[in-house]
């Protein structure tokens, strides 16, 4: 008798390649249309699913677990934060989650560094400029910015990405400083000539650039309050390309438009897919949409790593990127 194929709900559209694999293996219900779905459409998907694969855009709640159908056993997510699955729940009903870590370090970094090259250069702000048909020629003091050689950069959470950020950083000539839970091996900090702070504070207040690459947690939530933002140096410039609710956006607004800061770079925003309407309107500002993973090559190694985790775990094994562990 042929062994059953378990049952495969996929919240979003997924790379073809990896659509098309998943379909091979598994019994792969697809989102073909891509829509975000709603509660009750997620709910209905872990009814029948053994196997759930969401993305940060699903909000995998108490509420939703408590309907789950016995059969659901793994949270196969598809990305490497998951702060939208409530760990608890699942852990009380026997769900293993899994994510994706390490295939998006070098993605991640490489948009870290281009905000942090785009907004002091002013690189956003002039290409709307050409693109208005405004611009009457180049003239010595037009649209100067503020070169990142030789600038002190400030690390806030020195994981794989914070110290691929510190790589590239260091090699564009910035002075690398960094805060973190933990303290980095010796060989690391050699390596890339870091300063630990083991105060935030104290970091913030001599930083030229700050950039955020902590996880979103309710231990990091507004862990660049009102009251931390103030201690920047109004020449400072926030990058953000790991979690909005990281940053108390209202206040950066606040003090962006007031000019207490020199400008910020974001990728990720606090409520996203809403964006401060203020934010919108400021020239000092880059802003993109969550783009910092988007690459063909980074969403294909994810899914690669689901695909990996769900077979692993299928076939009664333990799968290699486990957040929880089943209780049962």
């Amino acid at each position: 008798m042929a062994h059953k194929k378990p049952v495969i709900v996929v919240t979003r559209k997924l790379p073809d390649v990896i659509e098309t694999r998943m379909m091979e293996l598994f019994d792969t219900r697809l989102n073909l249309d891509d829509h975000p779905m709603s509660k009750a459409e997620l709910i209905e998907a872990v009814k029948v699913a053994d196997v759930l694969v969401p993305t940060i855009t699903d909000r995998i709640d108490a509420a939703v677990l408590s309907q789950a159908g016995p059969n659901l056993k793994l949270i196969a997510n598809f990305g490497t934060g998951v702060d939208h699955i409530d760990l608890a729940s699942a852990r009380q009903r026997g769900i293993t989650v899994t994510n994706t870590p390490g295939v998006l370090t070098e993605d991640t970094a490489d948009m870290t560094m281009a905000l942090i090259l785009a907004v002091p250069r002013r690189l956003a702000e002039g290409e709307r400029l050409m693109r208005s048909g405004e611009w009457k020629g180049w003239s010595p003091t037009f649209m100067m910015g503020h070169r990142i050689w030789g600038k002190r950069l400030g690390i806030i959470g020195m994981g794989r990405i914070g110290q691929a950020v510190a790589r590239r950083a260091k090699a564009f000539g910035m002075s690398i400083h960094y805060h973190n839970r933990k303290r980095v091996h010796p060989d690391i900090e050699a390596e890339l000539e870091a300063t630990f702070w083991e105060s935030l504070d104290q970091m913030l207040a001599r930083m030229d650039v700050v950039t955020i690459h902590s996880p979103h947690t309710p231990a990091t939530f507004h862990l660049l309050s009102a009251r931390r933002l103030q201690m920047l140096q109004p020449h400072a410039y926030v990058i953000n390309t790991s979690r909005g609710e990281i940053v108390d956006e209202n206040a950066l607004t606040r003090m962006l438009s007031r000019g207490e800061l020199a400008g910020a770079g974001l990728d990720v925003f606090e409520h996203e897919p809403a964006v401060n309407p203020k934010l919108l309107g400021l020239d000092n500002v880059v802003l993109l949409p969550h783009l910092g993973s988007a690459t063909l090559e980074g969403r294909v190694d994810m899914g690669e790593k689901v695909i990996i985790n769900i077979k692993t775990f299928t076939d009664g094994h333990n799968p290699p990127d486990r957040v929880l562990a089943s209780m049962l």
